[in-house]
């Protein structure tokens, strides 16, 4: 496993990583998870991804139970987490947002369901309008000298937003956000290769992107229907139906004679796409199954495969979509 410096920092993630979103808590228990983190650790994961909201505090419950059990050292591995939606089902305005009230309350209740002293990486989720950028800056710069929080950054932030709370961080020597949590794959390029390249450049900008095969669609089973225990049948997921539209269908067959040709099945082949990508810190998976992490982790050993010849194939491919 190769480990990249993430953004400007001195911190190293796994290329790899694994996250909690979906499947922690709604389709794995405790030692489903507790056999998912040790396999991702023995192939040399190093960063887990968690949010408040994913599962409404449950995956980050499981995966503090699971951590504590599995009894690592807490040097040896990174935790994130995030803040904007809230932990409850229905959050008062005061359980959700980035005010300081509720970014101070999100850290604590983080902290206490992953049963950790620290989080390495803490992340808004989403901005938020109706919070001064200063007030969103200056609190996690007071979360990271009280060493609740070591690094901070967004998730899904405009690039002109975040490019505020840079410059703000700067004016008043704060420390300011390092790395960028995006949607990131084949079918959905815009904001990494555009929007963030610039800040990535200058003044240094990790990204750990979320979603490398599209939730689910760049492995093809969703081809030619929806299969029984998929995401897409999830309560809570029927937005992902919108995406499989016959455009996007159209591009997942033409990419699956690249990943043929390569003897690489088209998941593996999404993933080290991603890889390819010098801005990019970490790849965030998902897996329901262990067979489902042991496949996406070997998508690490098919990088030497997707030679310059290949990425050129594969922009040919994608240039009607």
């Amino acid at each position: 496993m190769e480990y990249r410096r993430m953004g400007p920092t001195g911190l190293k993630l796994s290329a790899l990583s694994l996250g909690a979103w979906v499947t922690f808590g709604r389709q794995l228990g405790l030692e489903q998870v507790k056999s998912m983190l040790a396999l991702a650790r023995e192939r040399g994961v190093n960063f887990f991804d968690n949010a408040e909201a994913y599962g409404n505090g449950a995956a980050e419950q499981l995966m503090g139970r699971a951590l504590h059990e599995l009894g690592w050292r807490r040097d040896s591995y990174i935790v994130s987490s995030k803040a904007f939606f809230g932990s409850v089902a229905d959050p008062a305005p005061t359980q959700r947002g980035l005010s300081r009230k509720h970014l101070i309350e999100a850290c604590h209740q983080a902290l206490e369901r992953l049963q950790l002293d620290y989080l390495d990486l803490y992340y808004c989720h989403r901005p938020d309008p109706e919070t001064p950028i200063g007030e969103v800056v200056d609190t996690m710069d007071l979360l990271i000298r009280q060493g609740k929080v070591l690094y901070w950054g967004t998730s899904e932030w405009p690039a002109s937003t975040l490019r505020e709370a840079i410059d703000h961080a700067e004016r008043h020597h704060r420390f300011g956000p390092v790395v960028e949590q995006p949607q990131y794959n084949l079918l959905h390029r815009e904001r990494v290769e555009r929007e963030y390249a610039p800040l990535c450049e200058r003044p240094g900008l990790g990204l750990t992107t979320w979603s490398p095969l599209a939730s689910g669609i760049l492995t093809g089973k969703y081809q030619n229907g929806i299969p029984a225990g998929t995401r897409m049948q999830l309560p809570g997921m029927e937005w992902l139906h919108e995406r499989l539209t016959s455009e996007v269908r159209d591009s997942v067959r033409r990419l699956q004679p690249l990943a043929d040709s390569l003897g690489l099945p088209l998941q593996q082949f999404a993933i080290a796409w991603c890889l390819k990508n010098p801005h990019i810190t970490s790849v965030i998976l998902g897996a329901s199954s262990l067979d489902q992490l042991r496949q996406n982790l070997d998508s690490y050993a098919a990088l030497p495969k997707l030679d310059t010849a290949v990425m050129a194939r594969t922009e040919r491919a994608l240039l009607d979509f």
